[in-house]
């Protein structure tokens, strides 16, 4: 998400960071650059309005034209208003002392609404130790009562079952005397979808909230849709009293318009965005870390969270003993390393979230292809448990059988060989202290204070 409107901002503030001072003339022209990027991000009108018009007033007083380093005070009013927009800081789900706490999910058909609420369930089992029931109350669609079953098992949430056959007000009420009976934390409710927003559906669902007087009403909404997703969103905030939105499919939004346009449209914080199909995609909206990113300043933060949830730890510490007793980096370590990074969403996945990585040319973004990652475990599955250890026994009529078994090259075969050399070496490095060494030359390298690099 971003790549565009970050790409188009990066550049405004390259150009605007090495004014030696800033003037009416270089900040008009910095914010219409501000103005057309944002327009083409498909950013609702009214906000990139008020957004430029906020900027330039900041920008003209004494904060910005009065610094000692206007260019760096130009592009933190930037972070801030950008920040702002999106709502401050992450609102989380206020779910109350009501046992169970219930969540209605909103929104059009094809949003995402019961992948979402399956992710939801394992989002709250996992992060909040919450009991969770889940219930499809989508009578119009046969298949979607079996998808919710099938992902809630996925996810080890309790499933309540429910009919076509049946009316959706009996449907939650059941499931809510059931969820009590259970003891339940949470009761999410899937709700039906329409291809449009028309009178009976909102009749529907304005009787299912009024039935179960939920904690939180969700609005799941495609961010690809760009500024109608906001405006979707305002149409159900009318009809129902919306507590937050969701966006998904964030991973094939280029632009994110919807992002930056829901909060000022809805006045409703985004709560969780959603990333590809996976369980695990969905993560907790910080609006100043997503403006950090989209200002190529990364959002390390996220990466580090990230890592301390996905990593497996066992087998990191089991690694760092090895390395530390002298044992060789071999290959099923390199493929343990491949497999954590994946899990952590993969090189470009990472990318994003590293200062300066979304604002790489797009011929270095494409040389990082995750494909290649499931290539180089495919070849290192085809080796021995012998080569595995010894890769460098690994020779002429080897190489040709582990190209063969993989659906590779010899080529290719040669070059992961080479890549492991390459890290076996620098694994090397952690013996007799020199781990610390290394981490005291990364720290060197950022910013004081481990703040953003204004």
């Amino acid at each position: 998400m971003f790549q565009n409107l970050s790409e188009r901002l990066t550049s405004t503030v390259k150009k605007i960071r090495g004014q030696s001072r800033l003037t009416e003339e270089n900040i008009a022209e910095s914010v219409r650059e501000v103005r057309m990027a944002l327009l083409e991000a498909d950013v609702a009108l009214p906000v990139v309005k008020d957004f430029t018009t906020k900027v330039k007033e900041r920008a003209l007083g004494q904060e910005v034209i009065g610094s000692v380093s206007p260019g760096q005070e130009f592009i933190r009013v930037v972070d801030q208003e950008l920040t702002s927009v999106m709502g401050t800081a992450n609102e989380g789900l206020e779910l109350g002392n009501q046992r169970p706490a219930i969540i209605l999910m909103a929104g059009l058909q094809g949003a995402g609404k019961t992948t979402t609420t399956a992710k939801l369930a394992r989002f709250l089992k996992q992060k909040d130790n919450k009991k969770v029931m889940v219930v499809s109350a989508d009578v119009y669609r046969p298949a979607a009562i079996e998808q919710l079953k099938t992902v809630a098992a996925e996810v080890e949430a309790t499933f309540f079952p429910s009919s076509v056959d049946d009316k959706p007000i009996e449907i939650v009420s059941a499931a809510l005397n059931a969820a009590k009976k259970e003891q339940m934390d949470v009761l999410l409710v899937d709700t039906a979808g329409r291809l449009a927003i028309d009178d009976e559906m909102m009749a529907e669902i304005k009787a299912v909230h009024q039935a179960l007087s939920p904690q939180e009403t969700l609005f799941v909404v495609d961010s690809m849709t760009g500024q109608d997703a906001a405006n979707t969103a305002q149409a159900f905030n009318q009809a129902l009293p919306l507590t937050g939105v969701v966006l998904t499919k964030t991973d094939g939004d280029a632009r994110g318009g919807a992002a930056l346009s829901v909060r000022h449209i809805t006045g409703k914080p985004i709560k969780f965005i959603g990333v590809g199909e996976k369980m695990d995609g969905l993560e907790l909206f910080h609006p100043e870390r997503i403006s950090s990113r989209i200002l190529g300043m990364g959002d390390v933060v996220s990466l580090v969270e990230e890592a301390h949830e996905k990593v497996d730890q066992q087998k990191a510490d089991k690694l760092v003993k090895k390395l530390k007793k002298g044992k060789a980096f071999d290959m099923e370590d390199l493929r343990d390393q491949m497999q954590q990074m994946k899990n952590m969403g993969g090189m470009a996945g990472m990318l994003d979230k590293l200062p300066g990585g979304m604002g790489l040319p797009e011929h270095l973004k494409q040389q990082v292809d995750d494909k290649k990652f499931d290539r180089m475990v495919a070849m290192i599955n085809s080796m021995t448990p012998q080569e595995r250890k010894f890769p460098a026994i690994i020779k002429g009529s080897r190489k040709r059988r582990i190209a063969n078994g993989s659906g590779t090259q010899i080529q290719e075969v040669n070059r992961l060989l080479k890549q492991h050399l390459q890290m076996k070496k620098m694994m090397g490095k952690m013996k007799g202290g020199g781990m610390k060494k290394m981490m005291r030359a990364m720290q060197g390298q950022l910013p004081k204070g481990g703040g953003r690099p204004f």
